[in-house]
């Protein structure tokens, strides 16, 4: 019982430590600078609500942070690549990728996806030959090395 309590009372403590906020207010300081690497391999069977999800996330956590406190990579692989190809018929999913690289945010293509899937880079809405990574795996463990922070959504 004794545990519970000191338990209870230490959650009581900890929540009073955190700074009160009105929802969607971050002061200004609250999120230190960040390095995140998301990896987006897919959301099979409905990709379309996948990727609505995790641009969704990347637009949240660039507005949270702010675009000058952190740096994202998403690391695209497997059918992960299928949101740039669905993207080149879609212009409005082809803004939300546009408009998230304005923010900073880099999209990078894993060149194993595209020889074993035979895809052309070229025929991938915004892709640079400067996007594409040898390994997407091995480019997340790359970013983590360097400190980006892993986020699987």
């Amino acid at each position: 019982m004794r545990r519970r309590t000191f338990t209870a009372l230490l959650s009581l403590f900890a929540l009073m430590a955190v700074p009160a906020m009105a929802a969607g207010d971050v002061p200004a300081g609250y999120y230190p600078d960040q390095k995140a690497v998301y990896q987006n391999d897919g959301g099979v069977p409905d990709n379309a609500t996948y990727f609505k999800h995790i641009l969704g996330n990347l637009k949240n956590h660039v507005e949270a942070v702010g675009k000058d406190h952190v740096q994202i990579r998403v690391v695209d692989f497997g059918d992960g690549v299928d949101l740039f190809q669905m993207a080149a018929k879609d212009p409005k999913l082809a803004h939300q990728i546009d408009a998230l690289k304005a923010e900073g945010v880099k999209f990078l293509i894993c060149n194993n996806t595209l020889t074993q899937r035979k895809i052309d880079w070229h025929e991938l809405h915004g892709v640079t030959e400067a996007d594409i990574v040898p390994s997407g795996v091995a480019e997340i463990v790359r970013l983590q090395g360097m400190g980006f922070s892993y986020v699987h959504p």
